[in-house]
């Protein structure tokens, strides 16, 4: 009995005690939780701390196998020109893993965090890429890469990147005088240093203009519209949708309907009801090919809004375009920062004619209008003046940028007494391989 009464614990106490315990069971929990993921991320640091202990010459980024087109031109010069190349991709199937190049070694980086944290940690001279916001969000510098090179996925304004795009970029790639002016005009007003630039032209459009030119004489067909929307609520089919159709099969043209591929994904039920109402094929056809080259050609007026395929239509194929107004707002853009409109919206009226609210029951007359008006004829040619320099030798220019920074940083190192290693002793090079690192 004495004993019951030594082993009793008033309710409070207890209580009290079943807390402390609880707290230092969760305290301990928590610590070897906390301990698995330093043990974990030690490990994964040294995994990669091991993987590219190797200096890379050159390393490319392909945040998707999407830039595929952009890239593929200067790997063939660069490929001519013996440059060892590494390119990262976070696609598995990436073309890249098809090609028998011999200079040039795919390597698959994984998606998201894992592709980044690789990235993260570099070891490479100089790093070409096409993706936005080095060292704003994810992907930040390696203190082992020397020269950061950016090039745009499209012919447009280098300020319609989200603010700070590309103010961590040590080098550019551009296509147009007024890119130049873009970037000092950043700079100045963000207290940056100034950055080194080559100005090549486009490759991906030098391609297609290839392309097009060996493609022959686009066969005798009826008039064909192109309705090829961007995605979003800003986009043609969220704004106009049925009634555009509509109007659109009105006029007794041909009509191809290409969704941006994004659609599928973020607008699906919108998609689905659309395809299902529109599913003759006498009257409206839909495109999903991933290849545009042939519904391109093969069509005479592009109607879109702000998808980069119109300066594609204009420029290479040199046909007219209808656009919507996007009502762009620039404030979480760098073009916010400079007081005036962007080239690619600026530069609209001299390729086609605005579709809105008060004109959409007119689609046919705005059609025939702009495939018959001579002046937007010209307008494309300015457009070509203004953003796609150096016709036909955009690949080769860029290589050679390319190839000249990673000589620059080389040689720099050189003359400040850091060891030198040869190209082909730091790269340790492997036939096309597949690797998750």
């Amino acid at each position: 009995m004495d004993l019951i009464k030594l082993l009793y614990i008033d309710p409070g106490t207890g209580g009290m005690l079943f807390t402390v315990l609880f707290g230092i069971i969760g305290v301990v929990v928590f610590s070897l939780r906390a301990l698995m993921v330093k043990l974990k991320y030690a490990v994964s640091r040294d995994k990669n701390a091991k993987v590219n202990s190797r200096k890379i010459p050159l390393a490319i980024f392909a945040e998707t196998k999407r830039y595929w087109s952009i890239f593929e031109p200067i790997l063939e010069e660069l490929e001519k020109k013996h440059q060892e190349t590494v390119y990262l991709t976070c696609s598995k199937d990436d073309p890249i893993f098809g090609k028998d190049y011999k200079y040039i070694t795919g390597q698959y980086i994984g998606e998201g965090s894992k592709a980044f944290s690789r990235l993260n940690l570099l070891n490479a001279s100089v790093v070409f890429s096409t993706t936005p916001s080095l060292d704003v969000f994810q992907w930040k510098r390696s203190k082992n890469v020397d020269c950061y090179i950016h090039i745009m996925h499209a012919a447009k304004d280098i300020t319609l990147y989200r603010m700070f795009g590309t103010d961590h970029y040590d080098a550019f790639i551009l296509s147009g005088e007024y890119q130049i002016k873009q970037i000092r005009q950043l700079e100045e007003l963000r207290g940056l240093p100034e950055r080194d630039y080559a100005l090549c032209g486009v490759p991906y459009l030098d391609e297609m203009k290839k392309r097009l030119e060996s493609a022959g004489e686009v066969p005798t067909h009826e008039r064909t519209v192109l309705l090829a929307p961007s995605w979003g609520e800003n986009g043609i089919l969220s704004k106009f949708g049925d009634k555009l159709i509509d109007a659109l099969i009105s006029t007794g043209y041909k009509l191809i309907v290409r969704p941006h591929p994004q659609s599928f994904d973020v607008e699906t039920k919108m998609l689905e009801r659309l395809m299902a109402k529109y599913n003759d094929t006498s009257k409206v056809q839909w495109n999903r090919d991933i290849d545009n080259f042939e519904v391109l050609r093969t069509s005479d007026i592009l109607i879109s809004d702000f998808s980069g395929v119109m300066f594609e239509f204009a420029m290479v194929f040199d046909k007219p375009i209808i656009y919507t107004d996007t009502k762009f707002d620039p404030i979480h853009y760098d073009a916010d920062w400079i007081d005036e409109t962007p080239w690619t919206f600026s530069i609209l009226p001299s390729l086609g004619l605005e579709l809105n609210e008060d004109n959409a029951d007119g689609i046919k007359e705005l059609i025939d209008r702009c495939i018959e008006d001579p002046s937007f004829t010209e307008g494309r040619g300015k457009a070509r003046s203004d953003i796609w320099v150096n016709i036909g030798e955009s690949a080769e220019r860029s290589a050679d940028f390319i190839i000249r920074k990673y000589k620059e940083v080389t040689e720099d190192k050189a003359s400040l007494g850091t060891p030198s290693v040869s190209a082909s002793k730091r790269f340790n090079k492997k036939k096309q391989s597949v690797e998750v690192t």
